[in-house]
């Protein structure tokens, strides 16, 4: 296992890595909209997703891989009535073939974040 580092997207806030790379995939931790300059989330859906985006984009680059080797992602949404609106900015990062996706409304996101995406690449 190799762990993937980058200081363009936030630091983990707990014992966990950015992302690990194994046997050619590249796991990447569920990426709050934090953004890694300011520490602080910007404001609605819109706004955090693709900063949450803009996060894993950033640690998939430290592995040398785009948002074209992803191969799943899982969105978890504080409120699923901003599905569609998560979905509007995600569309702007994947384009076919699209990854598999699961997406949740979960009780509660850290930090009191509205999204938090997680995703898997693949390298080759």
């Amino acid at each position: 296992m190799k762990a993937i580092k980058t200081d363009k997207a936030p630091a983990a806030i707990g014992p966990y890595s950015q992302a690990i790379e194994v046997n050619g995939f590249v796991y990447a931790s569920g990426q709050l909209p934090i953004n890694p300059e300011t520490g602080q989330f910007p404001d609605g859906i819109k706004a955090q997703t693709r900063q949450a985006l803009e996060n894993a984009q950033a640690i998939l680059a430290e592995a040398g891989l785009t948002m074209a080797n992803v191969v799943k992602t899982t969105v978890l949404l504080a409120n699923i009535e901003d599905f569609a609106a998560m979905n509007e900015v995600y569309s702007e990062f994947f384009h076919e073939p699209f990854p598999a996706r699961s997406a949740f409304a979960v009780k509660a996101v850290p930090k009191g974040a509205l999204v938090e995406i997680e995703c898997i690449a693949a390298k080759g």
